[in-house]
């Protein structure tokens, strides 16, 4: 492996794509270090050590956006505004026709969807840095309060414009990646927002864990942590099995002669994966499990007296057996919902039939297409129920072990899931450089 890594290093195209790429990734953490000049550090540092539901809400929102809300600075918002306009234009694209109709003109009509990705991006910042701003009042230097202790008005347009050129700049960061460097940029952006979280979620483990078999009544003993560390690698080996997983599906193309040669008359596969919807049902169950999490949390804080509020605000907060059942209802509905906008068995059988290429005892055609949209919903419900098992063992790790969801969050759920694909795909990348100069790929032995 190491012979391999030189070997990397040792090309000097490749060399200089990884390290701008490491220098781009650099200069996107570095930002997570600056703070908004109207922020009070003393106040912040404070604030985020008290936890409580709003921090926890943005802990999770945190794990899949490549932010960090907990602490307001210039990146704050990460690139989750970029990710929301992407998402909306992938379902416009599926139900409104003028979107659908640029979406089927190639490159042309892919930049120009880029290109009203970015300007959404811009209107999605303003909106949500206004209200994010409006949220950490608390924390602000005095310098910058009026007489009934608001955010001046001039102020918080300052901080609402900083933050929007804050995820302006990581979307170009992400696209730079994409030209000049190797891997997915936005993807890679958020693999290392999860990762630079490891370090602090080892500390905090190391803390909670007593050096005692059992524990010492406030502390796991070493036989959870020996538990954890056996669930990680099995959580790992599980999520790297089946992103790779596959069903192969036979397919044979048909024979036709030019002149004295025959072509065509080859056996090949048409592989069709496992988990087709990817990490999209997780955000989209996430995303939408944390609206009533956050509503219930306001009125439970405006109501102290009405104690059903706080009963429905303790379910909404991942605690109870109704909220893993309502992830699980919505990672299934999602799982099939994205798969249907993005698998269109029809189309498939068309292009099959117009290649040539047809599947063993089905004709061409709507037969071809009724066998694919079968075996798709099949393999769905096995990737469905993947994804539902894969997101609620941070859950159960955190409430069975007795350790923080920061830690938990790392043994499954979105974060595992991003991070595991988008270290695939950075391989990939690299062993297509490394195969073209007639090298071993990373992982050919």
């Amino acid at each position: 492996m190491w012979e391999k890594i030189r070997v990397v290093f040792t090309i000097p195209e490749l060399r200089q794509k990884i390290l701008l790429t490491l220098g781009l990734l650099a200069i996107y953490r570095v930002g997570f270090q600056i703070t908004l000049p109207i922020i009070d550090r003393a106040k912040m540092t404070a604030f985020s050590g008290q936890g409580g539901d709003f921090a926890d809400i943005m802990d999770r929102m945190a794990l899949f956006s490549a932010s960090n809300l907990s602490t307001v600075t210039i990146f704050g918002l990460g690139i989750m505004p970029y990710i929301s306009a992407s998402i909306i234009f992938q379902l416009l694209g599926s139900v409104w026709e003028p979107l659908s109709r640029l979406q089927k003109e190639g490159e042309s009509g892919r930049k120009k969807i880029n290109e009203y990705t970015r300007y959404a991006t811009v209107v999605i910042c303003l909106l949500q840095s206004w209200a994010y701003v409006g949220q950490y009042q608390g924390l602000m230097k005095t310098d910058f309060l009026d007489a009934d202790g608001g955010l001046l008005f001039s102020w918080r347009v300052m901080a609402v414009v900083t933050m929007t050129a804050g995820t302006v700049f990581l979307m170009w960061l992400g696209e730079q990646i994409d030209e000049f460097g190797i891997g997915n940029g936005i993807s890679l952006l958020i693999m290392a927002g999860i990762l630079a979280r490891m370090p602090g979620a080892g500390k905090e483990l190391i803390d909670q864990t007593s050096r005692e078999l059992g524990g010492d009544g406030t502390k796991m003993g070493i036989e959870s942590l020996l538990v954890l560390a056996a669930v990680f690698v099995a959580v790992v080996a599980g999520v790297v099995f089946i992103t790779l997983g596959q069903r192969r599906i036979p397919t044979q193309s048909a024979q036709h002669v030019r002149g004295r040669r025959v072509f065509g008359g080859t056996r090949q596969y048409l592989p069709l994966r496992v988990n087709q919807a990817g990490v999209m049902p997780i955000i989209f169950a996430s995303s939408l499990l944390m609206f009533p999490m956050m509503i219930l949390g306001m009125l439970k804080n405006a109501f102290p007296e009405r104690q059903f509020l706080a009963t429905f605000a303790g379910i909404f907060q991942g605690q109870g057996y109704i909220y893993n059942i309502l992830y699980v209802v919505l990672i299934f509905f999602f799982c099939y919902f994205w798969t249907a906008i993005t698998f269109n068995p029809k189309d498939m059988a068309e292009n099959l039939k117009n290649f040539g290429t047809f599947i063993p005892g089905y004709r061409p055609g709507k037969r071809t297409a009724d066998y694919l949209e079968k075996v798709m919903v099949r393999i769905t419900y096995v990737g469905a129920g993947f994804l539902a098992m894969v997101a609620v063992i941070p859950t159960l790790v955190s409430n069975s072990l007795a350790v923080s969801f920061t830690v938990a969050s790392f043994y499954g759920g979105t974060g595992l899931l991003i991070a595991v694909s988008v270290a695939f795909d950075l391989v990939q990348k690299i062993d297509s450089h490394l195969v073209m100069r007639n090298y071993r790929g990373l992982l050919e032995k």
